[in-house]
């Protein structure tokens, strides 16, 4: 439980710092877009949208610390427990066409 309450507070610690670091270097580019550098205009844009996917982020790492699936996503993958006919039909398969690319090898006899 202490290690997960420790590396709940750097998921935490990690989204404030880089909240702060985006909205700090917002505000740079803004001010040097608005002094007439055309190219920071650009990073104007970016800075909120790596803000937004840094809240994104710290979500799914949340969700992902406590177990939980993201909303809306259902594992696609069946359990191991329940057996899986195209599963068995494929590695049938490759087991066929590594037969045929390496045949068994029979030892030279002596005549």
């Amino acid at each position: 439980m202490a290690s997960q309450t420790r590396t709940t507070w750097r998921i935490h610690a990690g989204l404030v710092v880089a909240e702060i670091l985006c909205i700090f270097l917002f505000l740079f580019e803004l001010s040097r877009a608005l002094s007439g550098n055309t190219l920071s205009w650009a990073y104007v844009v970016e800075w909120p949208v790596l803000g937004a996917y840094a809240i994104f982020m710290w979500r799914r790492l949340l969700q992902q610390e406590r177990g939980e699936s993201p909303k809306g996503r259902r594992s696609s993958s069946p359990s191991n427990d329940e057996p899986d006919p195209q599963l068995d039909a494929w590695n049938a398969y490759l087991a066929k066409v590594h037969e045929a690319d390496h045949p068994p090898v029979t030892p030279p006899t002596d005549n």
